[in-house]
């Protein structure tokens, strides 16, 4: 039986379809060196599965939230979004646990030490008090554990920026534009602790990936596109993903057209601007995220790809991006710790991401078939189609 949540009125399938493609290839590329990660969005150009993922949050923010926040910056809207903040921040913090627990398995019973020297986690032997204090205040993030921290930290400031797009588009694209740009010069970050150095998923300069999601969502919402479509930008959309695809792969583009970016750097031209710096989301990072977005909402196949029976797996993963994000990341740092003990080859490979990925489809399909809201809708769907009880007739004394 189809499921009732695809047939909603007006739910666009193409949000849940490649939110579930981004947290696949999130999957992937967490498990670095296996064979699979060749073929990721990451090897189409300078930007990667990340970006993509924030982009679809805001758009995805501004969808669910922007009609409680229609009238202003009312406790309704907001305490929706930060609600939602404060579950990431436990769901980050329990899958930091688990990621020190088989981090600390992988040690305790393999004598693997070398986990220790991967993704943030030397200072774990080195300052524990200071490693558990810098965890719990996202002060220190692991690697491949720090996404959430920055996604808790736009959803905060999601309520001001969805009202200001509410009110004015330009408003939101020009403020935005201009946190990212002073961020950019003056270095702007939240702080590390307790080592030095500031978060790596930089949330004051990721916010212009988010709001461009949240302008796209409030277009949506009014039935428009945020971008027409035009010949002249789809030519300049698709030329530009075609040549950074041939730039990342060749070695004379990657030379050459390096030795340009290093030039306009000696130029003084800031290094967000040229450069390809993910904590800062440099301009070649943006654009090519944008140029990728641009072309996959064009009107036509790309809908009707999303419609597909066959992608429903894909999708039922978007519709439950914060579980099977966190599952993901648990299962990413098994599989690091696997690939670790034992380098393996791709039968190895092969069984980390397919069967990764196969509880992950497993735990999508039973929180879609089989938790609160699967069975809230069933007895909704049962209510609304079963005739209603016909009338008792009172009984009189007399009968």
């Amino acid at each position: 039986m189809r499921n009732i949540a695809l047939m909603k009125p007006g739910r666009d399938l193409r949000i849940d379809l490649f939110r579930g493609l981004a947290l696949v290839m999130i999957y992937i590329d967490h498990i670095p060196g296996n064979l699979y990660e060749h073929f990721t969005s990451r090897n189409l150009g300078f930007s990667d599965a990340a970006e993509g993922f924030v982009f679809m949050s805001g758009l995805a923010a501004a969808l669910a939230y922007g009609p409680a926040l229609a009238k202003g910056l009312s406790w309704e809207g907001t305490s929706r979004l930060w609600g939602r903040a404060w579950l990431l921040y436990l769901v980050h913090i329990l899958t930091a646990v688990w990621a020190i627990a088989i981090v600390s398995a992988a040690v305790q019973f393999w004598g693997n030490e070398a986990m220790l020297s991967k993704n943030a986690m030397k200072i774990y032997g080195t300052d524990p008090f200071g490693f558990l204090i810098g965890i719990a205040t996202l002060g220190h993030q692991l690697g491949y554990v720090n996404i959430l921290p920055m996604y808790m930290a736009l959803l905060l400031m999601a309520p001001a920026l969805i009202r200001i797009g509410q009110r004015s588009k330009l408003a939101l694209l020009a403020t935005s534009v201009g946190l990212w740009a002073a961020t950019g010069l003056f270095r702007l970050n939240l702080p590390n602790y307790p080592m030095e150095g500031g978060w790596f998923f930089n949330p004051l300069a990721w916010q212009l990936v988010f709001s461009l999601g949240i302008l796209t969502g409030l277009s949506l919402r009014q039935g428009k596109r945020l971008v027409p479509v035009k010949g002249w930008i789809i030519a300049l959309a698709a030329g530009w993903l075609a040549l950074t695809f041939v730039w990342v792969h060749n070695d004379w583009m990657l030379k050459n057209f390096g030795h340009a970016v290093w030039q306009l750097r000696q130029w003084k031209l800031p290094f967000f601007i040229a450069g390809f710096d993910k904590t800062f989301v440099s301009l070649p990072r943006l654009s090519h995220l944008l140029a990728l977005a641009y072309i996959l909402s064009l009107p036509g196949i790309v809908p009707r790809i999303a419609e597909a029976r066959v992608l429903e797996p894909i999708r039922m993963l978007g519709r439950h991006s914060l579980p099977i994000f966190a599952l993901g990341t648990v299962l990413a740092i098994a599989g690091q710790t696997v690939k670790q003990v034992h380098p393996g080859g791709i039968w190895q490979d092969s069984v980390l991401i397919f069967g990764g990925l196969a509880l992950q489809f497993a735990f999508a399909y039973g929180r879609d078939n089989f938790g609160a809201k699967a069975v809230a809708r069933r007895r909704k769907a049962r209510d609304e189609t079963e005739p209603a009880p016909a009338p008792v007739r009172r009984l009189h004394a007399a009968e």
